[in-house]
């Protein structure tokens, strides 16, 4: 910085020594040539020198003034670089802008919108009147693509297209200069919708000069719902733009077919007359098989995928129009498959090639495998039988032909050619009875000499056989089982039709066929009986008194036990699963040797039975008395105690402590429904335990003692973090309400006056809880009421309600939802139950006082009425009405909202409730009927 014009005021006498008679060094008399002393002084943002004629101020400039410099020197593409670095909170030294960054931005935004339309008018008039056109273009080329790329920044698309664009249709030039420049932003994705004026003119103007290329280039990027459909559609069409008439019929209106269609109708005359084919026509058989195989793949043509929802459906849509036997307009001499034959006649080895790249993505689509069996047909019919195609057309495709057609093989690979061959039978029964093109007679031959084959075909493949059944037999299934006569091929059979499957369900005749199914069950008792259970538990189609005779004929004990439970027939299932037990017990305490493989296995299979019976037992405790309880888990002690009895032997010493684990595991399930007490008691008059030292019995009552303490202290610790956890949110609440409303100004929003300039009269403010602050007149004109009552009448806040599109809500839908209910139900209860504690119990008044805090914490709004007098201008305030409006109701759904999940006064009733009935180890005396959870706030701890 030059400060020459200043002469600063430095090189006092101090430092030349003449003040001391030169007693300074000669290196601080040298200093003090330059030295300033108190000539540089800072003071609220300036800098303040000193000069020898007079005093200087600098400072710096605000952010507006910066970019007014800008525009005063013309500097427009400088002055919006500027204004975006504001934008983007990248400027260093700014002055004058803070706040919250949103509204930074938004002041910025609207400074750069005044700067673009003064660069626009800049432009207009700055615009050479006379001289060479290239000159305008290049004028407004430096200016057009500025303004589209602010306004793309700011996504003011608003602006760009209805205030620049409307300013720059008044010079010709400058409008075609704008339509030229949105291509590369159409293409680069940046831009993707136009309005329809904008896209009127565009085609216009590309069509008018010529540049259909990027007319099309443009189209396939736009958003179709900004597109004149049948406009554009003429366009294309006339200027064969069939990349965007593709685009167009696709996006716009999912229509994949009608395109095929136009091109076929131009390509296929003068293949069907001999005639060759120009460049033109070349290129459009070229767009259709690359529009075929994107079509196919799951790919949009010429850019992006197809709706996932639309896939299959294309698909299917497409190799319809392929088979068609006859074209929409066709004549008595066109020939069938008339598409098929065009594309082959067109360029056999790239169809040929389409076809076998699709065909590799579809094995395992079932729908899609049948139309490449029925397109395989067509192409045999075509291509052997028709003397068009000679030996030389399929010896050249050979290799691709192969790749289609995936049932032929090898001839030296005879197995592979068994395989394929036995499975096309199965498509090719299902392609004639199913595809259009045979006649009845044709199909019905095959119906009878597939059932004449049933057991052959089962045999084959018992899946694919179950599919025909499904597709084309479902009345004769009976039948098919009668035919089969051997039971291991009517059980394949039945597995695919009625087990779990991947393919089509069975029909309802089929899942409603008890005895169907029953027999089924029969055969699966003979033949896989390791899938039984599973299959009782996932069907509910037989009789249960028949399953059960079946599964008592093939002694299958658990699937017993399960139909035994399902009927409700809890003594008999238990029963069945004791006797299971008693046989693992047997097993277990016979002779083995310690250690051995099958120990371990009779180890497990013991534990597994022990399992079953205990999970049976939790289940149908629930709903038993307590002496039908005991009638389960008394018998089952008794069995595991009674098994020690037999333990002999070296290794009795090892099986013994075995079997008092698991005897121990029983004890604890069992001492969820049974009193400790009766468990004792019955422990001690068994043989086993009633004779003999209390050592012996010792280690089972300490573990169900441990059990008794350890549940006992975490009942008392969860109570107490419960207990902590109210408490803390009502000492929350309560300091949520020591907090007084603030208005943000002290004007009223309406007629923006403040409210203490009247002295001589009284006024009424009212303020909500959002901060806004009002006249009660002024909201009196504006009609803010919520209720038509004057004397009850309810408001809301006028600036909230506007900035929501709605000038307020009915009261009567405040009234019907929850928040209104509680605010009138917290006022109520400030009216009666909070003036009279006393005459309330502990938790009622808990409830009451929680209520009012909560409506309190939310309150809406706050009236208060100001009162001025002369001599001393006191203001008194008072609170009245409290209502809900569309904020505060959020916030108390919000605040409802996180302190929901399992109501924790609930949670303890409930355990309060089941500990008075049999809680766990719990002793009786413990939990009599008059037990109860008591629950008070932990004392306050003063910091």
């Amino acid at each position: 910085m030059d400060l020459e014009q200043v002469q600063l005021v430095y090189n006092s006498r101090h430092f030349k020594s003449l003040a001391t008679g030169g007693n300074v060094s000669q290196a601080l008399a040298l200093v003090g040539e330059k030295a300033c002393y108190q000539s540089v002084s800072s003071y609220a943002g300036q800098i303040i020198y000193l000069g020898t004629k007079s005093a200087h101020m600098m400072t710096l400039r605000s952010w507006r003034e910066r970019i007014d410099f800008l525009l005063k020197q013309d500097s427009f593409v400088e002055a919006l670089s500027l204004a975006w670095s504001f934008h983007e909170s990248t400027a260093k030294a700014v002055v004058g802008l803070c706040g919250d960054p949103a509204k930074r931005k938004g002041v910025v935004g609207d400074k750069m919108v005044e700067i673009l339309l003064q660069f626009t008018e800049h432009a207009l008039k700055k615009c050479p009147e006379q001289g060479k056109i290239q000159v305008m273009e290049q004028h407004f080329h430096d200016v057009v693509p500025v303004l589209v790329d602010y306004c793309l920044l700011l996504q003011r698309l608003d602006l760009l297209f209805n205030q620049l664009y409307c300013r720059l249709l008044e010079n010709v030039v400058a409008k075609g200069v704008f339509l030229e420049v949105l291509e590369s932003y159409i293409v680069a994705d940046r831009l993707g919708h136009l309005t329809t004026p904008i896209m009127r003119d565009l085609l216009a103007h590309y069509h008018g000069n010529g540049m259909m290329d990027s007319l099309e280039r443009c189209i396939v990027h736009l958003d179709v719902t900004s597109l004149d459909i049948q406009q554009v559609v003429n366009v294309c069409w006339d200027n064969k733009l069939y990349d965007a008439m593709m685009y167009v019929f696709n996006s716009g209106m999912n229509d994949y077919i009608t395109p095929l269609e136009k091109l076929f109708s131009v390509i296929s005359c003068p293949l069907r007359e001999g005639r060759s084919l120009t460049d033109e026509e070349v290129i459009m058989g070229n767009k259709v098989l690359v529009y075929i195989s994107c079509c196919l793949a799951g790919r949009a043509y010429p850019r992006g995928d197809i709706p996932e929802d639309l896939v299959t459906q294309v698909k299917n849509q497409v190799f319809d129009f392929l088979i068609r036997l006859h074209s929409a307009d066709s004549t008595e001499e066109e020939d069938v498959f008339p598409f098929i034959r065009t594309l082959l006649h067109f360029d056999t080895r790239e169809f040929l090639n389409v076809l076998a790249m699709t065909f590799e993505d579809f094995k395992n689509d079932k729908q899609a495998l049948e139309y490449q069996q029925r397109i395989v047909d067509i192409l045999l019919q075509v291509m052997v039988d028709n003397p068009d195609f000679t030996p030389q057309h399929l010896f050249v495709n050979r290799n691709l032909f192969d790749q289609v057609l995936e049932f032929l093989c090898s001839p030296v690979d005879d197995s592979r050619h068994t395989e394929r061959q036995q499975e096309e039978i199965f498509s090719f029964i299902h392609n004639l009875l199913s595809m259009p093109g045979y006649s009845a007679e044709e199909k019905q031959a095959v119906r009878h000499k597939a059932l004449l084959h049933v057991k052959e075909l089962v045999c084959v493949d018992a899946q694919k056989s179950s599919d025909l059944v499904l597709f084309h037999f479902s009345d004769q299934v009976e039948s098919i089982l009668s035919m089969l006569q051997e039971a291991q091929l009517q059980f394949n059979l039945l597995r695919c039709l009625l087990g779990p499957r991947d393919g089509p369900c069975p029909a309802p005749g089929l899942t409603q066929d008890l005895a169907l199914h029953e027999l089924f069950l029969e055969l699966m008792c003979r033949f896989a009986p390791e899938q039984l259970l599973d299959f009782l538990q996932s069907s509910q189609q037989y009789r249960l008194e028949e399953a059960i005779q079946i599964t008592d004929k093939y002694h299958h004990n658990e699937a017993s036990a399960y139909l035994l439970e399902k009927k409700g027939d809890v003594h008999g299932a238990f029963n069945i699963l004791l006797e299971m037990l008693k046989e693992k017990l047997g097993v277990l305490t016979g002779d083995w040797t310690e250690g051995s493989p099958e120990e371990e296995s009779a180890r497990k299979q013991l534990e597994q039975a022990l399992n079953t019976v205990t999970e049976f037992c939790h289940r149908s405790s629930v709903g038993l008395n307590q002496q039908q309880t005991e009638g389960l888990w008394f018998p089952l002690l008794e069995a595991m105690m009674a098994s020690q009895k037999n333990v002999t032997g070296a290794r009795g010493k090892h099986c013994s402590e075995v079997l008092k684990e698991l005897t121990m595991k029983v004890l604890n399930s069992m001492s969820t429904f049974i009193s400790l007490p009766a468990i004792i008691q019955r422990i001690l008059q068994d043989p086993v335990y009633g004779k003999g030292k209390l050592a012996e019995i010792q280690g089972l009552i300490l573990g169900m003692l441990d059990t008794f303490n350890y549940e006992q202290t975490l009942l008392e610790t969860t109570t107490s973090l419960l207990n902590h956890d109210l408490h803390w949110s009502l000492a929350h609440l309560h300091s949520t309400v020591k907090r007084g409303l603030h208005p943000r100004q002290d004007s009223c929003i309406i007629c923006l006056q403040q409210y203490k300039r009247k002295q001589d009269s009284s006024e009424e403010i009212i303020v909500f809880s959002c901060g806004h602050l009002y006249h009660l007149q002024c909201l009196q004109q504006k009609d803010c009421g919520l209720e038509q009552n004057p004397q009850n009448r309810q408001w809301s806040c006028y600036k909230c309600s506007s900035s929501q599109g709605g000038r307020s809500v009915p009261l009567s839908q405040l009234k019907r939802g929850r928040t209104a209910s509680l605010a009138q139900a917290s006022v109520d209860c400030n009216e009666t139950s909070l003036a009279n504690p006393k005459r309330l119990s502990g938790y009622t008044y808990v409830g009451l006082c929680v209520m009012h805090l909560f409506n309190v914490c939310i309150f809406p709004q706050t009236r208060v009425t100001s009162v001025h007098h002369d001599a001393d201008s006191e203001r008194k305030k008072f609170f009245v009405e409290a209502t809900l409006d569309h904020h505060q109701e959020q916030s108390w759904d919000q605040l409802r909202t996180m302190y929901r999940g399992p109501s924790r006064l609930s949670i303890l009733s409930e355990l309060s409730h089941s500990s008075s009935e049999k809680s766990g180890l719990l002793l009786q005396a413990q939990t009599g009927a008059d037990f109860q959870l008591k629950l008070s706030p932990p004392p306050l701890v003063e910091e």
